[in-house]
């Protein structure tokens, strides 16, 4: 099923939905392409205005380039193009924050302009943040008239691009922060029924101000805090009790599903609960890279046992020495001690190890790494040792016992638990 269908498909009761990967790393996209191929689903991959954008984001990739990343990877895994469906996430003025307005919208209408142009389908319309001179926080008023504002660009761009009949765009002012908190989260409350429908009423208010009357059925979701939240080291669970109320928002919105952001870390039941309660759309980021780490220090910790040390890639050394290096991407978010700030770096839940595997420095230790121990033989113990549950697949003939193969795994084992949320006959 498209990614159209999957929601009318969920807002005629059957609790189906879709996970979203909001990653730009090469491995956990083919990983994700993986899973998918093998659950034989479409796949739903975003990359967000931080990561992607007209002038190459943090990642160096336009819109355009990303997604020909993807599609390079999807056709040496096998995958059916047509069953990526490809996504921008926070696309507004977040980049430009410390501009003025009339400038920071300026690059936002470019910024969907080039999403829209390179075929990306599903919109994340977000103008929550505050630009030099705005309040704080912003006016529903404020974000309703800026995202009409670059819809109407993105509706412009569609028909050029051939998806007009296919984009769809997701709406709301309650926005997690891109990339995670840089504070330690207190406790969480869901955004409030009467906040979510006067967003939906502000929205609705200017969109017919722009001429986009007839624009509400592509809106496919609205983001809301269903108080599912994440910060370094404590992950808040989703309370079902806590959003009965704010469920009944949408019962009336024939084409509207809610939309959960930063739902890494959740357990899989809490995963399946969120889909069933209308969060058909669920956003999963930091959570991938984790398992990434998890598996890259985990053959990190083999190659120390198998290889002599002149030849090993040190990976787990290099990492550290360049977060240490170069501080910037951590050190506001990564407080206290020296001790403590060590153990953010490495094994943070918010994961800011993510925007470094692009250095070329690790990038070379990765490489070292992986084919070092193509080279060898890993034992069976020390597979169990370091990754127990690689171990079980290898065992029992589902995975093959190389590097790559068991990399890859171990960060499907972060989106298996999405996949049998939002695919429940996949578990049957």
């Amino acid at each position: 099923m498209d990614y159209p269908e999957i929601i009318s498909t969920h807002k005629n009761g059957d609790p189906i939905g879709i996970y979203s990967i909001c990653s730009a790393d090469p491995t956990v996209l083919r990983a994700s392409l993986k899973q998918a191929k093998a659950d034989g689903t479409s796949v739903l991959i975003e990359a967000t205005s931080n990561q992607v954008d007209q002038n190459g984001g943090y990642t160096g990739h336009t819109p355009a380039t990303f997604r020909e990343m993807v599609y390079q990877i999807a056709d040496e895994e096998g995958f059916d193009r047509d069953a990526i469906i490809l996504g921008g996430d926070h696309l507004g003025p977040n980049r430009w924050q410390d501009q003025t307005p009339d400038i920071a919208m300026a690059h936002a209408e470019e910024l969907v302009r080039v999403y829209v142009a390179a075929g990306y389908t599903k919109i994340h319309l977000d103008c929550s943040f505050s630009c030099v001179g705005d309040p704080y926080p912003i006016t529903d008023e404020i974000a309703a008239e800026r995202a009409a504002r670059l819809m109407k660009v993105c509706e412009e761009t569609a028909p050029e691009a051939g998806t007009a009949d296919r984009i769809r765009y997701v709406i709301g002012t309650e926005v997690p922060v891109p990339g995670g908190h840089q504070s330690e989260l207190g406790e969480l409350t869901p955004t409030s029924a009467e906040a979510a429908r006067t967003t939906l009423a502000k929205h609705r208010e200017a969109f017919d101000k722009v001429g986009l009357t007839d624009i509400w059925p592509k809106i496919s979701a609205l983001v809301v805090q269903p108080a599912v939240e994440f910060d370094h080291l404590k992950v808040v669970d989703y309370r079902t009790d806590m959003t009965t109320e704010l469920r009944t928002v949408l019962d009336n919105e024939p084409t509207l599903v809610f939309e959960a952001h930063s739902t890494d870390y959740q357990t899989p039941e809490n995963l399946a609960q969120l889909v069933k309660d209308h969060w058909a759309i669920l956003k999963v980021g930091p959570g991938l890279t984790f398992n990434l780490r998890e598996g890259l220090f985990a053959l990190a910790h083999i190659e120390d046992e198998l290889i002599p040390a002149e030849k090993r890639s040190n990976l787990r050394q290099v990492v550290e020495a360049r977060m240490v290096e170069d501080p910037a991407r951590w050190e506001k978010y990564y407080t206290g001690s020296a001790d403590e700030q060590r153990i953010a770096r490495r094994y943070s839940y918010s994961d800011r190890m993510r925007y470094y595997w692009p250095d070329e420095q690790l990038k070379e230790a990765r490489e070292v790494l992986l084919k070092n121990l193509s080279e060898v033989d890993i034992p069976l113990p020390l597979l169990s040792q370091y990754l127990p549950h690689q171990y079980d697949r290898v065992r029992s003939g589902e995975l093959e016992n190389t590097p790559e193969a068991l990399l890859l795994d171990r960060v499907r084992d972060a989106i298996r638990p999405y996949a049998a949320a939002c695919y429940p006959s996949l578990e049957a």
